[in-house]
């Protein structure tokens, strides 16, 4: 039985994860903006999975709430087996229409955050031995879809320099590329459902259940879905041109 430590584990795919590794006896530490819904979900997988979670409330966007997530790290009793870089920050205006404000807030949970846990979870985790980190990018990172795009992109090349660098150490790195997820941040980012094909939609469990198989063979990449390891595949070979024809004006 291993700790794992979640951000952005209130609802979504955090959610998800969190559920399934309890599943699989995985205690847990669950890092949210929103202390009074961890809580709540906290209590219901004490309850259901009989493990150990323990809630962390932090905005990630504040680099002292932040530092007690990275002391969680670092911490010697319960060590954090695998770190899940889950939280993520939508904007409903396009970077033009966006304040710089709420632009460097994304950065500093997207990027910054992501980078400072990664960077604190592992050196930890090398000098144990064993460890894996998981960051959240998307199917959006190989698009031109604006600010969005250019922050899962960040991640994903990220991700895949650790893991590079953590080859041989027993700690692995992997990068999870999810396309259309039916979550709460489509909701809150003004994506209309109706808009896309239902076959477009993947179902949070079915990501999160694929990820975590992908980061027990220790895959770098992990795309869930044929259907959207085709597209990553395409897109990685079309011109950049047709790419940027191709994607979306507005973040999302």
């Amino acid at each position: 039985m291993g700790t794992a430590l979640i951000t952005g584990a209130s609802a979504g795919l955090g959610e998800e994860f969190a559920w399934q590794l309890a599943t699989v006896r995985h205690n847990l530490v669950l890092v949210s903006r929103d202390e009074e819904r961890l809580d709540q979900v906290a209590s219901k997988i004490r309850s259901a999975a009989g493990v150990r979670v323990e809630v962390l409330a932090a905005d990630l966007s504040k680099e002292r709430e932040l530092n007690r997530v990275a002391a969680r790290l670092r911490a010697p009793t319960h060590p954090v087996g695998l770190l899940v870089n889950n939280a993520g920050f939508g904007l409903r205006e396009s970077f033009l229409d966006s304040s710089i404000k709420d632009l460097a807030a994304m950065e500093k949970v997207m990027i910054h955050a992501v980078m400072v846990l990664s960077h604190t979870a592992a050196r930890s985790m090398v000098g144990r031995g064993r460890g894996a980190i998981v960051n959240v990018s998307s199917i959006a990172a190989h698009l031109a879809s604006g600010i969005y795009s250019a922050d899962k992109a960040w991640v994903k090349t990220f991700t895949e320099g650790l893991a590079v660098e953590l080859k041989g150490t027993g700690v692995t790195a992997t990068a999870l590329l999810p396309g259309l997820t039916r979550t709460e941040f489509h909701a809150r980012a003004g994506l209309d459902y109706l808009s896309y094909p239902s076959i477009a939609w993947l179902s949070a469990a079915d990501v999160v259940s694929r990820a975590l198989a992908d980061v027990r063979r220790g895959a770098v990449l992990s795309t869930p879905s044929l259907r959207y390891g085709l597209i990553g595949q395409v897109a990685r070979l079309l011109p950049r041109f047709i790419i940027r024809g191709l994607s979306q004006v507005e973040d999302r």
